[in-house]
């Protein structure tokens, strides 16, 4: 599977933004929708988890959807099949962040286009965690 044709200064600019909400996030370490939040968390990002069957993961509250997330979003990042994406785009277009992080993996065209038509950037097939590595 091909990934976005993001360049690394394009990649790099995301990681500016902070506020990240993790669609998906798990309770379970063993699990990337675990360990990569709290990577980003650990080198100081505002990991915002979003998970309906949590109340809290790695100490934080946890949101039942993207809607109900009570500040202002920067990146979407989804832990979510390519074939479930699609309801994550729709909810992340109401509340308009910067960029949808696809996770490894994850692609999904016709819901990426509805974001990019949004005006929301999309990154799909790469790994957050991967990717501030191999930059930083």
């Amino acid at each position: 599977m091909e990934h976005d044709s993001h360049s690394d200064e394009q990649i790099k600019e995301i990681y500016r933004l902070k506020n990240v909400a993790v669609v998906g996030m798990s309770k379970n370490p063993e699990k990337a929708a675990h360990y990569v939040p709290k990577y980003l968390a650990e080198k100081g990002y505002n990991i915002i988890p979003v998970n309906p069957t949590a109340d809290e993961i790695l100490g934080k509250k946890c949101y039942p959807s993207l809607a109900t997330v009570p500040i202002k979003i920067d990146i979407v990042d989804v832990f979510r099949p390519s074939d479930q994406v699609r309801p994550v785009i729709e909810d992340a277009i109401k509340i308009k962040p910067s960029v949808v992080w696809l996770q490894e993996g994850i692609h999904n065209p016709e819901a990426e286009s509805l974001a990019k038509k949004a005006g929301i950037d999309v990154v799909f097939n790469r790994c957050m965690l991967a990717e501030h590595q191999r930059l930083f």
